[in-house]
């Protein structure tokens, strides 16, 4: 057989052809794993999501709003009994009934002092339940579900990593919220004794002497 290559030792032109066809088979398959996850998704996930929103929207209505507001209101009271209420019960609730990102709104009950804290608390709290209660944080839910595929793949229960996943998070947020009000009482109270300095534009610098 003669040798089509132009130059010589070049590979052959099957070479290249077999080549080409596995790139274009590799850059297909790429779509096509996407596109079976997105069926597992459409077929097991996603209907999920809808009866577990279904059913929190019902537990709203049979519990009542305003019985979830007055946990609100009474995490916003002065003490340190009032810790676990306003920075673990109440960032928990929220995010479990309110779903992220209207979790956030449920700050409204709390002192503006106290309102950094507490978003700390809830924003942090939108992850570690995704194992048990996926509906909390829907459009974020591929963290767990990329965690979730590697520990499958070692053979490891799902259960026990969604238990201490939820556990850890809990400790994270109650730490987080003591230390971001601590760190916020500080900076109201600067500001208070006007300590900080002001923050001037380029239009409000002052001329330098003898302009």
């Amino acid at each position: 057989m003669a040798d089509l290559s132009l130059f010589a030792g070049a590979p052959p032109v099957a070479g290249i052809n077999e080549t080409l066809g596995q790139w274009a088979e590799n850059f297909i398959g790429v779509f096509r794993q996407g596109a079976e996850t997105f069926v597992g998704l459409v077929t097991g996930i996603i209907p999920l999501l809808i009866i577990l929103l279904t059913a929190v929207h019902a537990l709203i209505k049979l519990i009542g709003p305003e019985r979830i507001d007055r946990v609100g209101e009474m995490a916003g009271r002065p003490g340190l009994q009032y810790y676990p209420i306003r920075y673990l019960v109440l960032p928990v609730l929220a995010v479990f009934f309110l779903t992220n990102p209207m979790a956030y709104t449920m700050g409204r009950f709390l002192p503006e002092r106290d309102k950094p804290a507490f978003y700390d608390s809830a924003v942090s709290f939108v992850h570690p339940p995704l194992g048990l209660f996926p509906h909390v944080n829907a459009g974020e839910l591929f963290v767990w579900a990329g965690i979730a595929n590697g520990i499958q793949q070692l053979g490891l229960p799902l259960g026990d990593l969604a238990v201490r996943y939820f556990y850890v998070g809990l400790i994270v947020i109650f730490m987080r919220g003591i230390v971001t009000e601590t760190i916020s009482r500080i900076m109201f109270a600067r500001r208070a004794r006007g300590d900080e300095p002001e923050v001037t534009t380029a239009g409000e610098r002052p001329a330098p002497e003898g302009a």
